[in-house]
């Protein structure tokens, strides 16, 4: 039955994700911004928290700032949400190519009759502390290089850093603005994405930064935690100190842990090959052949008695000889 067949049912009211508070409003504020939003939330004695809370003490922010898969984004919204104390007070935007100092701090938009000016997600923010001040509010930017963010941020750059917070700015508008104390901004960036210079000579006074890259030991619970027989994990973890060690001539070649968040099998290790890491993969080696396919032999070679082989159609005989662990 169509939606407008569904109104003209009398005492029948067609509800949209809005009205049942799962829509877009609900998700801004309301989500865990991570791909585990099940995950328990951090201790208080964690020390990357206790990091991040005192950087934040002297600097107008801090950077997560590693390769994809990483974790970047889940580590942010865990501290983000417990250095807020409730989620409600935290908020998370994304940047991209378009994104413009019109959705971040204010601008026009249309409507029926002309337009209107409107506060962007950072002005939300600040207003919101500034009504609040016994409380902790935090804004987190995800790929924070993907935008000029000098640009983004226009007027509020500067007044960001920790000296400066609580004098007042003028807008492009005429208003005024403060940036608060009790305002945290947290961002994640991909140090190899285009624009990154340029983030780096806005904020690098302003913002603290703190390396999120490949973890053995981290992978190493990973596949722990998700059951992998031992001799399967520890052929994982070899290939992964095998690819990442490309990384250090070629980063873009680093292969982060929480690519394997969802391994707990054979099948799924063919799945994250299959869907993700080939395409990681090409992209990296695109122009280095000769390594491209080091890497993927060493992958092939991890199910060297494995029935069906590394794609489940060949016979384990099938498979490249194997090769001496990385380690």
């Amino acid at each position: 039955m169509t939606d407008s067949a569904l109104r003209l049912i009398p005492g029948r009211r067609l509800l949209t994700a809005e009205d049942l508070d799962i829509g877009f409003e609900a998700t801004v504020h309301a989500t865990h911004a991570s791909n585990a939003p099940d995950a328990p939330r951090l201790s208080s004695a964690d020390p990357l928290l206790a990091k991040v809370k005192h950087l934040l003490s002297s600097f107008g922010g801090v950077i997560f700032s590693g390769p994809p898969g990483t974790g970047k984004t889940y580590v942010a919204a865990q501290i983000a949400e417990a250095i807020a104390g409730d989620q409600g007070r935290v908020q998370y935007v994304q940047f991209h190519a378009s994104y413009q100092y019109d959705e971040f701090m204010e601008g026009f938009v249309p409507t029926a009759s002309g337009f209107v000016r409107r506060d962007g997600a950072f002005l939300k923010m600040c207003r919101r502390a500034q009504a609040d001040p016994d409380n902790t509010y935090v804004l987190v930017v995800d790929e924070l290089s993907r935008a000029d963010a000098a640009r983004v941020f226009g007027e509020a750059l500067t007044y960001v850093e920790r000296s400066k917070r609580g004098l007042e700015v003028t807008l492009a508008s005429g208003n005024p603005l403060t940036v608060p104390n009790n305002l945290e901004i947290l961002a994640t960036m991909n140090p190899v994405d285009r624009g990154v210079d340029e983030v780096d000579a806005a904020f690098e006074r302003r913002f603290a930064k703190i390396k999120m890259d490949p973890d053995r030991n981290v992978l190493g619970r990973v596949l722990e935690n998700s059951g992998l027989e031992e001799q399967v994990r520890n052929r994982v973890m070899g290939w992964f100190s095998m690819v990442n060690k490309f990384a250090r001539d070629n980063p873009s070649a680093a292969i982060g842990h929480a690519y394997f968040v969802n391994v707990d099998g054979i099948d799924a290790m063919r799945d994250v090959w299959e869907h993700q890491l080939q395409f990681a993969v090409d992209r990296a080696f695109r122009l280095d052949p000769q390594n491209r396919q080091s890497v993927e032999t060493g992958w092939k070679n991890l199910f060297i008695d494995v029935p069906g082989g590394w794609d489940g159609k060949q016979s384990a005989s099938a498979a490249d000889p194997p090769e001496k662990d990385a380690d």
